[in-house]
């Protein structure tokens, strides 16, 4: 009987809308909205009944590690600076990691730039006959239609418009990663020159009259000391 009485289409009952009358106060609030407001106002009432709870049965005595290691300023809690919370050995094995990653990102960049290099690489050979790398069938595709057209490699000009968007997205993409590998390089240097500095033995800035090869990092001289 259930599923007679289901096969029978019914009567679809909507909510109604807001009446002209009350336009003014913009959409009508329908039942799911105001149970979703209802649970978020319930919530908040019992999160603040927990809260007042914890106040009242607070132990005035209780002690914890941050009632020494903060401070109040202003009415705002601070933490004590964690500056020296590591020890040098600590700051030196961190470093070395540190110069590890950089060094590792910095050779995955050059092999990319080598590949992309390679691909975009237009090479002459004795004959004066152009080779092209394509990304693709279709592109090669589309080359080797225009060679058959016109009787010879097709020049930059002559490709389509897609292959000449690739191209140049290649090229930015070539130059976007020749300027990371340099960045990486730059924080190579320093982060290798600051663990170097970290070291112990006596040690001097050089003036630019006694660099030899003038650059624009500084350079520093260790000392020679007595090997015991």
């Amino acid at each position: 009987m259930s599923s007679i009485r289901n096969a029978v289409p019914r009567k679809a009952h909507k909510e109604r809308a807001q009446p002209n009358s009350r336009k003014k106060f913009g959409i009508l609030e329908k039942h799911k909205d105001y149970v979703q407001r209802a649970r978020a106002y319930h919530q908040k009432e019992q999160t603040i009944q927990k809260l007042k709870e914890k106040a009242a049965f607070r132990n005035p005595d209780e002690f914890y590690f941050k009632m020494i290691k903060t401070k109040t300023v202003d009415g705002v809690h601070k933490q004590e600076s964690q500056a020296n919370k590591y020890t040098k050995e600590e700051l030196m094995l961190m470093k070395t990691q540190d110069i590890g990653y950089i060094s590792q990102k910095a050779q995955a960049e050059k092999k990319k730039i080598e590949k992309l290099t390679a691909s975009l690489h237009f090479r002459c050979n004795s004959s004066n006959k152009h080779v092209y790398y394509a990304e693709d069938r279709e592109e090669a595709r589309q080359i080797k239609l225009k060679i058959l057209e016109k009787g010879k490699s097709p020049a930059v000009e002559d490709l389509p418009n897609d292959i000449k968007r690739k191209i140049a997205a290649s090229y930015k993409e070539l130059e976007d990663r020749k300027s990371r590998v340099k960045e990486l390089d730059n924080i190579y240097a320093d982060m290798t020159l600051q663990k170097e500095l970290q070291k112990k033995g006596r040690k001097r800035k050089l003036r630019e009259d006694e660099i030899v090869n003038p650059t624009s990092r500084p350079v520093y001289k260790w000392r020679a000391e007595r090997k015991p």
